[in-house]
């Protein structure tokens, strides 16, 4: 695969296109190659599919010991607003 020869501020200012893209860059200053910067594309999907398989899993244990999901999310919203009650009130009277 060929790669693109950049200068190290061309690169810097342009970094977010040559990680999206899936094509090798070599990198360099003031005309000599420093560096080389190869994207990985595919590790998304990786991650992706071991995130849905957990999700899976997780349902099922869930399912399998009879957890309410919707009452353990309703729970945890009642907890949160508690603990962030006394903090706004407590804004409110620094401020």
């Amino acid at each position: 695969m060929e790669s693109t020869k950049v200068g190290i501020r061309e690169f810097r200012s342009d970094l977010a296109e040559y990680i999206a893209s899936s094509t090798p860059v070599a990198v360099t200053r003031h005309g000599q190659t420093v560096g080389y910067f190869i994207p990985t594309q595919g590790q998304i999907e990786a991650d992706l599919a071991a995130l849905k398989k957990a999700s899976k899993t997780l349902d099922k244990l869930l399912a399998a010991q009879g957890v309410d999901v919707e009452a353990v999310v309703a729970d945890f919203k009642t907890a949160r607003k508690k603990v962030s009650a006394p903090a706004k009130v407590l804004k409110a009277k620094t401020a």
